[in-house]
C-alpha cells in the first residue's frame, strides 16, 4: 500500500486538502511546467516529457474517504530498445482510486483465520492511505503515469540484433543461434 504523504523527489507535487470535499467534488487540473517535465523525464527514464496535463474530480466516498476520478494526457519521448532512437508516445490514461485516512478500519488488511492477506482478483483494489488531511495529486498522477509508460519501447521498423561469432577452432560452419541466450551459451562454451 502506498502512502501519500507529499514528501520526496517527485516529478509532480500538488497537496490538494480533503478536509471538506463538497457532495459534488473539487476538480482538479495539473498542467506541468517546462522544470517538472525535466523532473519527470528524469524521474522515469525517458528523453523528455513535451507535455503532461491530469484533470481529476475528487468527491467523498463512504464516511471519510475520498475518491479520486480522472484522466492523464501526455506526450513522452523514449529511447527504442534495440536502437536507441526516439520514439514519441502519446499516453492516455484514466484514473479511478480511492483514498481512506491510515486510521480508517477500512484500510486494514483482511487475513482468514490462518493469518494469510485476502485478496480477491476480480474486486475492486484496497484503498490506498493518507495522513492528515491532504492528499498529494501530483504523486497521485505521476504513479499512475508510470504504470502507463512502455517498459520495452520499440519501433515498429526496428530489426532483432543478431549475434555473429567466428567459428570454432576446428573451422566448422555452424548455424546461427537461433536466440540471443544461445549465441551466449556459445560464447560461454569458449570461455
Amino acid at each position: 500500500m502506498t502512502k501519500y504523504s507529499g514528501a520526496g523527489t517527485a516529478g509532480l507535487s500538488y497537496p490538494v486538502s480533503v478536509a471538506h470535499v463538497p457532495g459534488k467534488g473539487i476538480t482538479v487540473k495539473v498542467e506541468a511546467d517546462d522544470k517538472e517535465r525535466a523532473q519527470l523525464a528524469e524521474n522515469h527514464e525517458l528523453l523528455s516529457v513535451g507535455s503532461f496535463t491530469a484533470d481529476f474530480l475528487i468527491t467523498p466516498w463512504k464516511k471519510d474517504g475520498i475518491r479520486l476520478r480522472g484522466h492523464i494526457e501526455a506526450q513522452i519521448v523514449q529511447a527504442c530498445v534495440a536502437t536507441l532512437e526516439p520514439i514519441e508516445t502519446q499516453i492516455s490514461e484514466d484514473v479511478d482510486t480511492v483514498f481512506v485516512p491510515e486510521n480508517s478500519r477500512l484500510a486494514r488488511i483482511r487475513l482468514d483465520e490462518s493469518g494469510e492477506m485476502l485478496i480477491d482478483a476480480e474486486g475492486p483494489d484496497m484503498p490506498e492511505t493518507f495522513e492528515g488531511d491532504r492528499i498529494d495529486i501530483g504523486s497521485v498522477a505521476e504513479e499512475f503515469f508510470e504504470l502507463a509508460i512502455d517498459p520495452y519501447p520499440r519501433k515498429t521498423e526496428a530489426d532483432y540484433i543478431e549475434i555473429i561469432t567466428e567459428d570454432d577452432e576446428e573451422g566448422e560452419d555452424e548455424v546461427k543461434p537461433d536466440s540471443p541466450f544461445a549465441g551466449l551459451a556459445k560464447l560461454r562454451d569458449k570461455n
